[in-house]
């Protein structure tokens, strides 16, 4: 029963956009995890996929996944890079790691439009402007 399984919160673990650098023609933005925590995360397992609507036709995105062994604390691990194009979609990261044998997981989404400069702040660990959520 799901009730019989124990709540294994995730806390001290963010996903964040962060613009990397910008010219007069382009900007560069990346997906990064973070964690915060003062113990490592190990058998780290991120879906990453976007979703919604664009110009009133449902657009999806591949699904792409991606493993990381061992995320060591107050650290971070570039997950991929992510295309403006993209922000007017939902853009959802589902989570899933080990802290010694007990899993946890969690979705992150960032909705459409809120990868904007106004939601910027100085992204801990990374120290990058960008979007974080905890």
């Amino acid at each position: 029963m799901k009730k019989d399984l124990p709540e294994n919160r995730v806390v001290d673990i963010a996903i964040a956009v962060a613009l990397e650098r910008e010219n007069i023609e382009t900007k560069i933005w990346y997906v990064y995890l973070i964690n915060l925590k003062n113990e490592p995360i190990e058998n780290v397992l991120i879906t990453s996929k976007g979703y919604g609507e664009k110009n009133g036709e449902p657009v999806k995105t591949s699904v792409l996944r991606h493993m990381f062994p061992k995320v060591e604390s107050k650290a971070f691990v570039l997950i991929e890079p992510i295309d403006e194009e993209t922000f007017g979609l939902n853009n959802e990261y589902w989570l899933s790691y080990y802290i010694g044998k007990n899993i946890y997981d969690k979705k992150f989404i960032f909705l459409p439009e809120s990868i904007i400069d106004s939601n910027f702040i100085k992204l801990p660990v990374l120290n990058k402007p960008g979007v974080m959520i905890l």
